[in-house]
Order: C-alpha cells, then structure tokens, then sequence
C-alpha cells in the first residue's frame, strides 16, 4: 500500500512549474496525477489509478441526490490530467492556482492517499487551526 506522508516547500517556477517532492514522485505510477480542487480553499493531488477509484465511487452514488450532484460537480469540472516532465515538475492549470491562491510560497503534504498544495500562508493558518482544535 502506498502512502503520502510528509510536509515539503518545494520551488514553483515559471509561475506556475511545481517541483514535486521525490518523496511524493515515488508514490505515483506513471507520469502524470490528477490535480482538483480540494476542500479549504487547497489543490488535491491524486495517482490517476487511486483517482479513478475514488471517482468510480461517486459515479456510483444516485445523481437524483442533490449534495451527490453537487459534490460531483464540484470534484470533476475542478479537475485536470496533468503530466509529469521527466524531473518530476508539473504545471499547475492556471483555474486550479488562482482558486488556491497558489503563487510564490507553497507547501506540499502529504494526506494519506493523496497530496495537497497549499498556499503557504493558509497552510500555516490551517495548521494553527487544527493544532488548536486536536488540543481540545
């Protein structure tokens, strides 16, 4: 079983160029992942195997259901197939780094059966926020 672990700072180039983490690289077949919106205003990153099982899954649930609908809505027009270079850089789509607010600071983490890029700001807000929720 795979897993994404870890918390990373890598280099976004070219505006929108993210080197992804060897850490997480190796985590991923093939050369390219699946990059959507996430929730708290990050960007999932997912294996495209471990993406179409997790579509699959809401393709099976009852369109006649209106947060079903929404949901899927949400998961698959925000989505994007994106290509690794033979470095392990990808493009971040230009909808998907201005919904996250994604520009020079980012961070990388690992999210279990997924990674998300974070600005780095809301990354540490984030964090602060469920430190204190976690401490209870």
């Amino acid at each position: 079983m795979k897993m994404f672990l870890g918390e990373y700072q890598p280099n976004l180039t070219e505006g929108a160029r993210l080197a992804l983490p060897k850490k997480l690289r190796d985590q991923i077949r093939g050369d390219s992942v699946i990059l959507s919106k996430g929730f708290e205003k990050c960007i999932f990153g997912y294996d495209k195997e471990d993406w179409l099982k997790e579509a699959e899954k809401q393709v099976e649930l009852p369109i006649s259901d209106p947060k079903v609908r929404t949901l899927k809505r949400y998961m698959f027009s925000g989505a994007a197939d994106v290509e690794l270079d033979s470095q392990g850089r990808l493009v971040i789509p230009a909808s998907l780094k201005e919904y996250a607010s994604v520009e020079n600071g980012v961070t990388v983490i690992g999210a279990g059966d997924h990674f998300e890029i974070w600005n780095d700001g809301n990354w540490k807000e984030h964090l602060k926020s469920l430190e204190t929720s976690l401490a209870g």
